[in-house]
């Protein structure tokens, strides 16, 4: 590259980083404005936000109640704000910009919270809570979309693999009795389907998305059939077993964190494993480094020895393992029996997440997180008696997605050679 091109590519760096430094000041400014100009008028100095801080039916990780001051603290968050805000458009964060932006969105969620509770009761442990338990099934499907993609291999057929995984575990486990029995088998049922997306889309290097589509349907349909002619006649079928909350001891004592983290069954666990396991595993070791060059370059990675085509199939059956995991907390961890189409895109808004966390194991968690807590939020908002729509709070986290895929937050980096059948020459 010569001196010339060096100077451009360095220009056009430089108006990109302050673009992204105007347009994240601007958000950061609204974000004030809202709570300044929207929440505070809303609110009387006399009023106070209670906020709850133990989830109902739990007695371990008691503690009293939160209360504070509703105008007070829209006031102190909104001008917080505002000070971040001004000094991100004048002189910038640089590389602590994505880490303020969480900063800010997080005391703009607060704010938020205690405008809606300003005069009245909200259980914030119970919201946390809830939002672990909602966002299990999309952070799994985050973490299925992310092993398949690492190895080159676009899934789209997460949502039917889920799908599967539920009815399997659901009728499983009321036959044989044993939620275990059923937990396996909703898994090796995911596999299976997704052994049949790796046939089509590695060996006959079918369109991914096209194989991807066509598990969809086949789910969707064979699982509606099943559940109208066997499931719904037959409700003995239709009766798994539930996964109980086991306690981790004197865990389950701390306060907040208690009942949160360590009071929940096997599922929530397993999405904790799998979290750091992933982690560890993709960036930490020799089998995550030749996985990730499968994704980047499998080309090289032939080269270099690496067997691409069983990289790819192993990467796709682990990708159909966490779908079927994530399909069996349904009927096995939370529903307790299977209804049609009950996923409801949640394979979909799994694969959002992955995006937004930036295919890695860490961000597709807290993505997961955010998605969880904006459907929570929204059920709440509703009893509560809010002005403000659920339907607008569940569809938050898909314009911060859309902000992210724009690299306004940073930019998003798939793998080189995502959906790109390998041709072994």
């Amino acid at each position: 590259m010569t001196t010339s091109s060096l100077v451009i590519e360095h220009k056009k760096v430089q108006k990109t980083s302050i673009a992204r430094r105007i347009v994240i000041g601007i958000i950061f400014l609204a974000l004030a404005a809202v709570i300044l100009f929207a929440f505070v008028p809303a609110t009387t100095a006399s009023q106070t936000s209670d906020f709850g801080m133990t989830p109902g039916g739990i007695k371990q990780g008691v503690m009293p109640d939160w209360i504070v001051p509703s105008q007070l603290t829209l006031y102190i968050i909104g001008g917080l704000c505002t000070l971040i805000a001004a000094y991100q458009l004048i002189r910038g964060f640089g590389k602590r910009t994505n880490a303020l932006l969480g900063v800010v969105v997080f005391m703009f969620v607060f704010a938020f919270l205690t405008y809606a509770s300003a005069g009245q009761g909200l259980n914030l442990t119970g919201i946390l809570r809830s939002t672990i338990l909602l966002s299990v099934p999309l952070v799994l499907g985050a973490f299925s979309g992310l092993l398949s993609e690492s190895g080159g291999v676009i899934n789209i057929g997460i949502e039917g693999m889920m799908l599967m995984g539920a009815m399997t575990g659901a009728v499983v486990g009321s036959v044989t009795h044993n939620i275990w029995i059923g937990l396996i088998l909703a898994i090796l049922s995911s596999v299976l389907l997704a052994l049949v997306h790796g046939i089509l889309s590695i060996h006959y290097k079918v369109n991914q998305i096209i194989s991807g589509t066509v598990i969809n349907i086949f789910a969707t349909g064979i699982t509606t059939y099943l559940s109208e002619k066997l499931l719904q006649p037959l409700q003995y079928l239709n009766q798994p077993p539930l996964f109980p909350r086991v306690p981790i001891p004197l865990l389950d004592n701390i306060p907040i964190l208690g009942p949160i983290l360590f009071n929940q069954n096997i599922f929530v666990y397993a999405m904790f494993i799998a979290l750091i396991v992933l982690q560890i595993a993709l960036f930490s070791t020799r089998w995550g480094l030749r996985l990730r060059s499968v994704g980047e370059h499998p080309k090289a990675a032939d080269t270099l020895g690496i067997n691409v085509f069983r990289t790819r199939y192993m990467a796709v059956l682990l990708s159909g393992a966490m779908a079927g995991l994530a399909g069996a907390y349904f009927t096995l961890g939370s529903v307790g029996h299977f209804d049609e189409v009950m996923t409801s895109g949640k394979g979909f808004i799994g694969l959002a997440a992955m995006i937004f966390g930036n295919y890695t194991p860490i961000g597709g968690f807290f993505a997961g997180l955010l998605f969880g807590f904006a459907n929570t939020l929204g059920s709440n908002l509703e009893i509560l008696g809010s002005l403000i729509s659920p339907y607008l709070m569940a569809m938050l986290p898909y314009i911060v997605t859309m902000i992210a895929l724009a690299g306004f937050v940073g930019k998003v980096h798939a793998p080189d050679a995502d959906g790109t059948p390998y041709e072994k020459e």
